[in-house]
Order: C-alpha cells, then sequence, then structure tokens
C-alpha cells in the first residue's frame, strides 16, 4: 500500500502573517483566521481569511448603487480581454440599496513550504496589480 504523505507544518495564520510581515506589508489580525494586509506604498487593502488549507484573498474595488452596475459594466468585469486575468470579480450586497465590488483570489496551501510562500505572497502581488486594471474597468461607477 503506498504511503501518503502528510504536511510537516499545517498552514497557520501566525506564519503567513509574519511572512507578509517581512516583505515590508502591514499586518494585523481583526478576527480569528483573518488577516488584513496593507501595501505601505500604495496603500492598497485587502484581508485574507484562512479555512482550512485554503487562504482566499479579497480586495474592495468600491461601493457603489446597486444600480451603478449596468450591463455594460457587467461585460467589462466579465470580459475576457479586461486584462484582469487572475484575480475573478464578485459583487456584495452592501445593504441601503448598495453593492461592493470587489477581486478575490485564493491558493491552496499545503505543508507552508517554501512553493506555499510564493503562491501566499503572488497571491497579494496579482491582486495588487489587478486593483489597478480594475479600477480602469469600472472607470464611470459613481459612489
Amino acid at each position: 500500500m503506498p504511503k501518503t504523505m502528510t504536511p510537516t507544518t499545517s498552514p497557520n495564520l501566525g506564519h503567513i502573517h509574519a511572512l507578509l510581515a517581512e516583505r515590508g506589508y502591514e499586518v494585523s489580525e481583526p478576527a480569528p483566521d483573518t488577516i488584513n494586509i496593507r501595501e505601505l506604498d500604495s496603500g492598497v487593502s485587502l484581508r485574507a481569511v484562512l479555512q482550512g488549507d485554503i487562504l482566499f484573498f479579497t480586495l474592495g474595488c468600491t461601493t457603489v448603487p446597486r444600480a451603478a452596475v449596468t450591463p455594460e459594466i457587467m461585460a467589462a468585469m466579465l470580459a475576457a480581454d479586461n486584462g484582469i486575468s487572475t484575480s475573478a470579480f464578485q459583487l456584495y450586497d452592501a445593504g441601503n440599496g448598495k453593492v461592493t465590488i470587489t477581486l478575490n483570489n485564493f491558493c491552496k496551501l499545503e505543508n507552508m513550504c517554501p512553493n506555499d510562500e510564493d503562491e501566499i505572497l503572488a497571491c497579494v502581488h496579482f491582486l495588487l496589480v489587478d486593483v489597478m486594471t480594475a479600477r480602469r474597468v469600472l472607470k464611470g461607477l459613481a459612489a
């Protein structure tokens, strides 16, 4: 019977927090399994939530009246050639007739080896790059 490999270290928020802080991000833990990450040069912030071995990243782009998200805006958000190749848009009900538009990404962590660390850093980097493109895609939305 083949042996299965077991992770040497399960994903833990403290390790992720330390990794990002070492790379120059401002990191805080507002809730269990949740970290806020802020890129200091741009001030752009995102949130990461660890659920099991999956680390989910969310970056809020804007909150607008629901009616502002027109078919044209949705088409631009979903277009294959919109320049956002690593993240995905999502819409969240923000209450009072408003919707929050976010960019999202995730990575599956295995044993917190250097490959996992690279995945975490890549997800953060890609979201920071994609938000610049998202601003062009969402141009014209009134808050």
